[in-house]
């Protein structure tokens, strides 16, 4: 009677506190340009898993294009996955190819997902923007009527994609983040909030309470 007990007072606390499973689509542009930075990307991808491990359960998609528009162009989605190492193992076996830009499938895709399951947060790692404005900021309105934020994140200054990123940000009230080699590390922190983000929605990056997570919700 004891352990029934105890085993009724664990599902009750199950149900009285469920954990939400968050759901996160981690796209990048795998075009030539990133090659010398995509282990990088593993290794941050990997290191977001571990950091939210004790706050609930977070299923992540991972995204990427590259090739030639009219030639060799892909982008490609994978299954979604809660073990980091899975993931790790995925971007182990991808190589860049150089080609041009394909954000608006990655955002088009981004909407093909809502359609099965809740997505919570799109975070979009690359450096440059080929396509169309109008194009973009359609699909990015359409994200943020469904209330899934982009978190765009760029390497390197180029002007146009920095115009293009912000904006996409701002319309599905998400965020947009500069950085380059020397600021990994901060990158990592901010993927960091983001998956945070992703499982306990603001209220969770308002108790993580760290730099990056007040970037966050100061861009929101």
């Amino acid at each position: 009677m004891a352990n029934q007990a105890l085993v009724d007072k664990f599902l009750a606390d199950v149900a009285a506190n469920p954990v939400h499973r968050g759901s996160l689509i981690f796209a990048l542009d795998a075009t030539g340009s990133r090659e010398r930075t995509w282990d990088t990307a593993a290794e941050l991808q990997t290191q977001m898993f571990r950091e939210i491990a004790g706050l609930g359960s977070l299923d992540v998609q991972l995204v990427y294009f590259r090739g030639s528009a009219g030639f060799d162009a892909e982008c490609k989605a994978s299954n979604w996955v809660s073990n980091p190492m899975q993931l790790a193992k995925l971007m182990s076996r991808i190589r860049c190819e150089t080609g041009n830009t394909q954000i608006r499938r990655v955002l088009d895709h981004a909407l093909q997902e809502t359609t099965k399951r809740k997505v919570d947060a799109l975070v979009f790692v690359g450096d440059a923007c080929e396509e169309k404005r109008n194009h973009l900021v359609t699909l990015a309105d359409e994200l943020g009527r469904l209330k899934v934020p982009v978190f765009m994140f760029q390497e390197g200054r180029d002007q146009e994609a920095e115009l293009c990123f912000r904006e996409i940000a701002e319309r599905t009230r998400g965020a947009y983040y500069r950085f380059d080699q020397g600021s990994a590390r901060q990158l990592g922190e901010v993927l960091k909030a983001v998956a945070t983000f992703a499982v306990g929605g603001v209220v969770a990056l308002e108790r993580q309470g760290s730099d990056a997570a007040k970037l966050l919700l100061g861009h929101r």
